[in-house]
């Protein structure tokens, strides 16, 4: 092969453009060199970053300055505002591609199957998230009328959620949240939010930093009941085997055994109590339900048969994302995840011919967004391998052009890498008249103005 190999990676997240690296880090980029085009569903690139991480995180955005300098290199291009299966398909990208990676992600929530889960004032977290955050496919106002609200599940996503519904507009203006979701915030009535985990606190999911910025804010009065201290076998087990595991109980144990201070927000974190129901009243939330449980001996927990009704009046699901089932691609709805093998994707008993994938779509929304690395190295040394043993179909049109040629007769407004750029200094414009950061632009439109597209 005297080409470049052709590469289309469909998704341009951080799972993306790890892949992307990890091509363009591989011997076969010097010899015969790589050609990668990366696809992304909206106008701007970044997925997670942008669209999933709660907008007081700049430390975990500044993941974004790393991406750049993948996204910046010569041998790649983006194609933002293209969507998979509607622009381009599967038979289109294997004519255009030696081989195709899927790091597509997980938008939607997983489902949790209690009663009452339908009533207004239920709401998944992810929705919530893609509103803070100015996601283009979701409503621009969102219902914060709740005094006392529930957030269900204790991963990072559930701290964020809390900490987003603690705090007041005014301490999170400084950070990149669009006028809408300011205004939304603005109106927000909570006072008390209650996390509720079904195990303990040496089975948290916290990361130990994301914990402790709970208790930064100055409004936030962070509260966990003494009795919610307690751990078995094999919770200590757990504890010293697992470095964050036991910082974080730590830290609950900290905040446990301290005085309750008089910052006006309260935010209660409590163990030992799994959600039995969603309790409404005229077709709306009005309390929670939870079943307390108690250790078994080996970290997991049973039942006690006692149980307390919350006075809430929302309740926040924050227990897994879930991705979307890709046309073409076979999928397993249990994991919400595409069936394969280190990267390969496995339809029936073999491998699809030049098809991986790569993040959540392949080992599901778990691990944080360094795990990812890991991910796309294992699915690129799957994919070189399969180059070097001749397994890779040869593309029928591997000239670049012409998947441009393909995109323009489906009249697709895209995006390109140099478009982004524009965005990105607009947005930073918007936000230097307010001496901000950044303003983020929420209108799909207003952002392909803004880009050239």
């Amino acid at each position: 092969m005297t080409r470049p190999v052709r590469v289309a990676i469909v998704g341009a997240g951080p799972a993306g453009i790890y892949a992307a690296d990890a091509l363009l880090k591989s011997e076969c980029a010097l010899d015969p060199g790589v050609s990668i085009d990366l696809f992304e569903r909206m106008p701007a690139p970044f997925g997670l970053i942008r669209y999933g991480v709660a907008p007081d995180h700049p430390r975990i955005k500044g993941i974004v300055t790393a991406l750049h300098q993948v996204l910046d290199k010569p041998q790649l291009r983006l194609f933002g505002n293209v969507d998979y299966p509607h622009d381009i398909g599967l038979d289109e990208l294997r004519s255009f591609y030696d081989a195709v990676i899927f790091s597509t992600g997980a938008e939607a929530d997983r489902p949790l199957d209690i009663a009452g889960i339908d009533l207004d004032g239920s709401y998944g977290a992810a929705d919530f998230v893609s509103w803070y955050d100015g996601h283009p496919e979701v409503p621009r106002t969102w219902p914060l009328t709740a005094e006392k609200v529930a957030v269900l599940g204790v991963g990072n996503v559930a701290l964020d959620v809390a900490r987003m519904l603690a705090k007041t507009a005014d301490e999170l203006l400084p950070t990149e949240i669009p006028a809408n979701v300011y205004e939304g915030l603005k109106a927000n009535k909570a006072l008390e939010v209650h996390v509720f985990g079904r195990r303990g606190p040496a089975q948290a999911k916290f990361s130990p930093m994301e914990l402790r910025e709970l208790d930064h804010s100055s409004n936030i009065e962070v509260i966990v009941n003494p009795e919610d201290i307690e751990y078995d076998a094999g919770s200590i087990e757990t504890r010293r085997g697992n470095k964050q595991a036991n910082m974080v109980a730590s830290t609950l144990e900290n905040w446990a055994i301290r005085d309750v201070g008089d910052r006006p927000h309260k935010l209660f974190l409590h163990f030992f109590e799994s959600p039995v129901e969603i309790l409404g009243d005229d077709g709306s939330v009005v309390g929670l339900r939870t079943e307390r449980t108690e250790l078994d001996g080996t970290g997991n927990v049973q039942g006690t048969g006692r149980f307390t009704d919350w006075d809430v009046q929302s309740v926040y699901r924050a227990v897994g994302y879930y991705s979307d089932e890709l046309p073409k691609l076979p999928f397993d709805p249990a994991s919400g995840t595409v069936p394969h093998v280190a990267g390969r994707v496995i339809e029936g008993a073999e491998p699809m011919p030049s098809v991986y994938v790569t993040g959540w779509i392949k080992r599901g929304p778990i691990g944080l967004i360094g795990h990812t690395k890991g991910d796309a190295n294992e699915t690129v040394a799957c994919l070189l391998e399969d180059r070097a043993a001749g397994r890779l179909p040869a593309p029928t049109q591997p000239d670049p052009d012409a998947v441009v040629a393909h995109l323009r007769a489906r009249g697709v407004r895209y995006t390109t890498r140099d478009g982004w750029h524009r965005l990105d200094a607009h947005e930073q414009a918007l936000g230097a008249e307010q001496d901000r950061e950044r303003i983020k632009v929420v209108e799909r439109g207003a952002m392909l103005d803004a880009s050239g597209a």
